[in-house]
């Protein structure tokens, strides 16, 4: 498995945005933002950021791809795809943002399925999908996995 890149605020800021965009961000929604921010690092500016971001609606901008391997890019959709998902409605407002996110991050459609089933798969694992249960280190080890086996695969041919 790859070096793993540290995600920076723009990330968890667009992360809050996919949360903001069925008008409303709950506070389950909120929290799972702000932990997978700590469990990454960032420092304390840059967790106070992101906290603005939960509380006030912001628009997707801009995120800073280089330095991203594909495996973060996939990451942080999947993320994403999870705090859509986790008060149990994706509306249309959500789908739109996270196709939004996955474009801007450069994700096809394929990955984009696959990283839904494995959010799937962490959230059954988990037991709850609730940001205290979820297994957002097993998310991401997953997708490791995946990209890994999949560039074994190609390197093959």
């Amino acid at each position: 498995m790859t070096e793993k890149t540290r995600l920076g605020r723009d990330v968890y800021v667009a992360l809050a945005a996919v949360g903001w965009a069925d008008g409303q961000l709950d506070a389950d929604e909120a929290d799972a933002i702000v932990r997978a921010a700590v469990e990454e690092g960032l420092d304390l500016e840059a967790i106070n950021e992101i906290e603005a971001a939960t509380k006030t609606p912001v628009d997707l901008g801009v995120i800073d791809r280089k330095g991203l391997s594909k495996e973060d890019r996939l990451y942080v959709y999947g993320v994403a795809v999870w705090i859509a998902r986790m008060d149990g409605v994706v509306s249309d407002a959500e789908r739109a943002a996270l196709t939004k996110l996955a474009d801007a991050l450069k994700v096809p459609e394929h990955p984009r399925t696959v990283v839904d089933r494995i959010v799937d798969s962490v959230a059954q694992q988990s037991g709850d999908a609730r940001p205290a249960r979820y297994d957002l280190i097993a998310l991401r080890r997953i997708i490791g996995e995946r990209v890994a086996s999949a560039e074994a695969r190609r390197n093959q041919v």
